[in-house]
């Protein structure tokens, strides 16, 4: 192997400065456990989510903790505000990084009827076309100043389409392809991509699967695991790697064999 290549290879992430940083989704669960780690004196945080009250408690709890908190009550499918809002806080000082976590999810429902239309297209709207509404408005300058970090919160689900969860898993797997596309296209001109794929972990969304919970994390746990991707500019961020692991594997077998062991491991969705 090329010894420049190689040195490289070994060199470690630098962490990234980071001064002002954009989340989506940051009324609870991921986003407000990353909001609040990212907190303190120096520290830009622009906070995005739908819920007024979450919202408003987590830039309190951000605030005592010394950071300068904005917040905007916008939905991510909502393109042209989410836009306006991106460019006027980087208009006030340049966005480091941005953190796409808001996502929502529908499922087959408790008793195993299809998720339905609307709630399927409700999922790809904001997991994944919410993602591309949050991160392209201030690509451009991103790429202008030559530096940036974005993170994109995928899941497992994404590896391996679960039949419990279709749309789910089709907004994650786009999420991911997004991500990596992003981070090809766009790392050699200064903007570090990661891709976070958690398991389950302790949340209002992970509660509404009924059923197994393997692996479950706190949520803390990942919070930090994101934060330092984001921070050191990984590309990839798989956790439990277990179970990111096994439905990898899954999605190798032929598909009469994966059908039937992804079958084993169902869960319905409360609601």
């Amino acid at each position: 192997m090329n010894e420049a290549l190689t040195d490289r290879a070994r060199k470690p992430h630098r962490p990234a400065a980071l001064s002002h940083v954009v989340i989506s989704g940051a009324s609870r669960g991921l986003g407000a456990a990353l909001a609040l780690r990212l907190a303190a004196p120096g520290m830009r945080l622009g906070l995005v989510a739908r819920s007024a009250a979450g919202l408003a408690e987590t830039a309190a709890a951000c605030a005592a903790q010394g950071a300068a908190v904005a917040t905007a009550c916008l939905d991510v499918r909502d393109a042209a505000p989410l836009a306006a809002q991106l460019l006027a806080w980087d208009a006030e000082a340049p966005v480091d990084a941005l953190v796409a976590n808001a996502g929502i999810n529908g499922g087959t429902g408790p008793d195993g009827a299809p998720e339905g239309h609307a709630r399927a297209v409700a999922q790809i709207a904001v997991n994944l076309l919410g993602a591309v509404n949050l991160i392209e408005p201030l690509l451009p300058a991103m790429l202008a100043r030559r530096r940036g970090g974005i993170a994109l919160v995928g899941s497992v689900a994404g590896f391996r389409g679960l039949p419990d969860s279709p749309a789910y898993s089709a907004s994650k797997a786009g999420l991911w392809a997004y991500g990596e596309a992003l981070r090809a296209a766009h790392g050699p001109a200064g903007i570090r991509v990661t891709v976070l794929a958690p398991g389950f972990f302790a949340s209002a969304m992970s509660e509404s699967f009924l059923g197994a919970h393997p692996f479950k994390l706190p949520v803390a746990v990942v919070a930090a695991r994101l934060e330092r991707a984001l921070r050191r500019g990984e590309g990839r961020a798989v956790l439990p790697w277990p179970m990111g692991a096994g439905l990898r594997l899954l999605a190798l077998l032929p598909a009469p064999l994966s059908d039937l062991l992804v079958r084993r491991f169902r869960f319905r969705v409360l609601g």
